[in-house]
């Protein structure tokens, strides 16, 4: 860590350099590895396997290094990855994959069937502490009848099979008879995808370089280097002195801190992320366990203070676990509108009174008093638990809010279910099955329901969502999943955020689609004439 004095010398340089860029905007910030990009992350990674890789930070980077079956287009349609095509049967219960011919690991070894198989088995150990055992829904069988074709028989229908075979396959070479739990790969991945692992610097950066036999074709930008900066601020300061080239703004960044240095060397965009963020509560707590409680806590928060506060208008409200760019939003679902007074009523009805008069509800002799946690270098969720805490201070609950370290937030809090309240965001796929999150057995250490909701209807239409095909039949499932979750009130939802990129206008070949912009990022290029750079 770096000495204070240094920090504002560092800051003082910045600045320097910034007032110089503005009086020579049209000068480009020398950079000594034009093909090289530089993306920031918040948080280091843990595991890179991608069936252990569980938070942003880890399956952000093995996404590059690891390939599914399938994937998304441009367009946020289903083609091939490592399968070149399919065949579905026409119950929807048989899928037998067509594997590509030429792919081959990092390590130069061919890619075959037994890798999927091995991925599958896998994935389904119980010994491997994955979230995602689930994740491809009720397989009967998997078989490998030769080197290039899987055939996958399902016991029930299952409409996101597709998309879920778009799991990153492991290496069977590699990887069997090991314990990929602990097992040093996770550290130094060898996968098919169009990156391959060089150096992990722990708390620093993990580097990546092309892959000089991708089956695709090699990518044209030479190196993909994560640094991990876990504060906003210095995140973009480092934007500003060409330390990287890729970040997500905060709002206060876009709105207010966007200068002639950034405009004239960066592409900024704007668009709705497919994303939301919530407090969850732990509803094995006896103060959550209630649902009077939660909506009232959801009546006594100011969703729209906090998106104009703490957003600057760069957002939206959340009403449940569809944002209102999936085709499964329910726009008619329980709202919870700032409401104080509703509010008193709900937590009166609940057993919760100022019994001693100091302004703190009680019940049962215990006052209403509870702790939120978050994690450290993002400041919007700081703010956002910071306007709670006033909020709920006014209904007579008193919160503490205490930011951590996002590893430790992980895996000794959450995954230990050792909290009582948090405030964290759930970046979600385009398929609406959202199983692994609310079905009621999904609790394990490491698994996505850690807040421990259970509702045996939701259940049932999560199985049925799955098991349905039709299109107009599954919105109807999820919206009234939407519904239901909505007035549960599990989490209380609070925004949708915009999303904020910003982009070094050296790269060239950079298409913002429904899919977002690094569908193609492969096929991005740097022109040899640093001329050309800020066109």
């Amino acid at each position: 860590m770096r000495k204070p004095i240094f920090a504002i010398a560092a800051l003082a340089l910045v600045l320097a350099a910034s007032s110089c860029a503005k009086k020579q905007a049209d000068a480009p910030i020398p950079n000594p590895n034009p093909n090289t990009i530089t993306v920031a992350a918040l948080a280091d990674a843990k595991r890179l396997i991608p069936m252990l890789a569980t938070d942003t930070a880890s399956s952000d980077i093995s996404g590059w290094m690891f390939n599914g079956l399938t994937k998304y287009d441009k367009d946020i349609k289903i083609i091939g990855d490592l399968a070149e095509s399919w065949d579905v049967s026409p119950d929807g219960m048989v899928i037998t994959f067509h594997l590509r011919k030429n792919v081959k690991w990092h390590d130069g070894e061919p890619f075959t069937s037994a890798d999927v198989l091995f991925t599958y088995n896998t994935l389904r150990d119980p010994k491997v502490a994955t979230p995602y055992s689930d994740s491809l829904g009720p397989v009967g069988r998997v078989e490998a009848p030769d080197e290039y074709t899987v055939k996958v028989t399902y016991k029930e229908p299952f409409a996101p099979a597709l998309e879920a075979w778009g799991m990153g396959i492991i290496p069977k070479h590699l990887l069997e008879g090991r314990d990929i739990n602990t097992d040093e790969f996770n550290r130094h991945p060898v996968g098919t995808g169009p990156f391959k692992f060089e150096e992990w610097a722990a708390g620093q950066k993990v580097v990546l370089t092309a892959f000089d036999e991708y089956f695709e074709g090699r990518p044209k930008v030479d190196k993909f280097i994560t640094r991990i900066i876990p504060d906003t601020s210095t995140m973009f300061l480092e934007l500003k002195s060409g330390g990287i080239d890729y970040m997500g703004l905060t709002p206060l960044q876009y709105s207010r801190q966007v200068d002639d240095t950034i405009e004239g060397r960066f592409n900024l965009l704007r668009y709705p992320s497919f994303a939301y963020t919530y407090m969850g509560y732990n509803l094995n707590d006896e103060k959550f366990k209630d649902k009077r409680v939660r909506q009232a806590i959801s009546y006594a928060v100011d969703q729209q203070s906090i998106i104009d506060g703490v957003l600057l208008g760069l957002g939206m409200p959340c009403t449940g676990p569809f944002p209102p760019e999936s085709w499964a939003y329910n726009p008619d679902v329980k709202s919870y509108p700032h409401d104080v007074e509703k509010a008193k009523a709900l937590l009166a009805e609940a057993g919760w009174k100022d019994t001693d008069g100091d302004g703190i509800l009680d019940k049962d002799g215990k006052p209403f008093a509870f702790t939120i946690l978050t994690n450290q270098g993002n400041d919007q969720r700081k703010k956002t638990g910071e306007i709670i805490q006033q909020n709920l201070k006014e209904v007579g609950v008193s919160v503490k809010l205490n930011t951590l370290e996002w590893q430790a937030l992980l895996h000794d809090f959450i995954d230990k279910r050792k909290f009582e309240a948090i405030i964290l965001g759930w970046a979600l796929s385009r398929d609406p099955d959202s199983y692994d999150m609310w079905y009621s057995t999904k609790t394990k250490e490491g698994e996505f329901n850690f807040v421990g909701y259970s509702n045996p209807e939701v259940d049932r239409l999560l199985i049925e969502g799955r098991q349905t095909f039709d299109i107009k039949k599954r919105t109807e499932i999820y919206r009234k999943i939407h519904a239901i979750l909505a007035d549960d009130v599990p989490y209380t939802f609070l925004y949708v955020p915009d999303a904020l990129p910003v982009l070094h206008k050296r790269f060239k070949g950079v298409k913002k689609e429904p899919h977002g912009i690094w569908y193609n990022f492969k096929d991005w290029t740097v022109p040899a004439d640093k001329n050309q750079w800020y066109e």
